[in-house]
């Protein structure tokens, strides 16, 4: 049963890798038996989508797998116990950089919050945790280096764990715990019951196909949603338009970008093409980045969700800080590159 299991698994990685090969002669394949001009707007838009759909599904199929198999031995009980009792700064680095790895998003946020205060961990350090998770994923990481390569995703790894340690230090500095609802500073310290940790090679690799049918599955819609967008921007806007607000010249693009993405949600899967997009018709890069991380690290479910333990007052100091450490970004990318 484990050799099954083990030759499933090498067969899946060589099926996954000749079709990730086979993408752009399949995409073009496909738009040379449409009765369609490739050169049209319309074609220009079909060919976007028929290239990028497969590619941001199979690049997501493949991370989400993965993903599940490492997220095995990072239970909730493990994340806080690495984080309880250490000294503030390595603690806010060590939160950022565990939000990068383990599966938590913005409908986990509750009870993740809830457990870390329960396990004392100073506010601030929680901050970079949950500023990190949604912002700073393997899936954001691992699209934008197919996308754009790995300067870009270094770049932007490097960088927004810089706005999840700034922040949550920034916060824990202020001393918000006065802020949080009353409930939640009653909490007692003590223990939560959580799932064990997988162990064995089988159930990994269960944990693994288990993340693909209920983060793939969940998200697909909005990735082809996302796509489909970013095909209407490729095929139908002018080049000129993006670049008129969007581009390097205009010093404001880059806070526009982030009010326009702050009420938006999206995942980073779903925003990533509508990035492409964008840069295609002469978007900024920082410009680009920052409305993503606007959208994918302020989202509006997530401030409802996290209004249950935070107060306005807290909320909205916490998304003025995180908005600027996005601008910050956004002008660095500018700069840059």
């Amino acid at each position: 049963m484990l050799k099954d299991k083990r030759f499933l698994l090498v067969f899946g990685i060589i099926i996954w890798v000749l079709l990730y090969a086979s993408l752009i002669p399949l995409s073009e394949k496909i738009m040379s038996l449409l009765p369609f001009d490739s050169t049209s707007h319309l074609g220009e838009a079909l060919a976007f989508f028929l290239y990028d759909a497969p590619k941001v599904l199979l690049l997501l199929t493949g991370v989400v797998f993965a993903m599940g198999i490492i997220n095995t031995w990072f239970t909730p009980e493990r994340t806080r116990s690495l984080l309880a009792g250490r000294s503030l700064g390595l603690a806010n680095i060590l939160a950022a950089s565990l939000g990068v790895v383990t599966p938590f998003c913005s409908c986990s946020a509750v009870p993740l919050f809830i457990g870390f205060v329960q396990a004392g961990i100073p506010l601030g350090v929680t901050f970079s945790f949950l500023i990190a998770a949604p912002m700073v994923n393997e899936i954001a990481l691992t699209l934008l280096f197919g996308l754009f390569g790995w300067r870009v995703a270094l770049l932007y790894l490097g960088l927004g764990l810089s706005v999840a340690v700034m922040g949550g230090l920034v916060l824990g500095r202020l001393g918000v715990e006065r802020y949080l609802e009353p409930w939640v500073q009653n909490i007692s310290k003590k223990d939560i019951a959580y799932e064990s940790e997988l162990n064995t090679f089988q159930q990994r690799i269960n944990a693994g196909a288990l993340a693909v049918k209920e983060v793939v599955g969940k998200v697909w819609p909005f990735i082809l949603m996302g796509i489909g967008v970013g095909a209407f921007i490729h095929g139908y806007v002018p080049e000129n338009f993006m670049a008129s607000f969007m581009g390097k010249d205009a010093w404001w693009s880059v806070p526009l970008a982030v009010l326009i993405g702050i009420p938006m949600y999206s995942s980073a899967a779903g925003i990533i093409p509508v990035v492409q997009a964008l840069l295609a018709k002469g978007a900024a890069l920082g410009t680009a980045l920052a409305f993503m991380m606007s959208v994918v690290a302020l989202s509006l479910p997530e401030m409802i969700i996290l209004r249950k333990v935070l107060t306005i007052r807290l909320i909205g100091l916490f998304v003025s800080i995180v908005a600027l450490g996005i601008l910050m970004v956004g002008f660095v990318f500018n700069l840059v590159l």
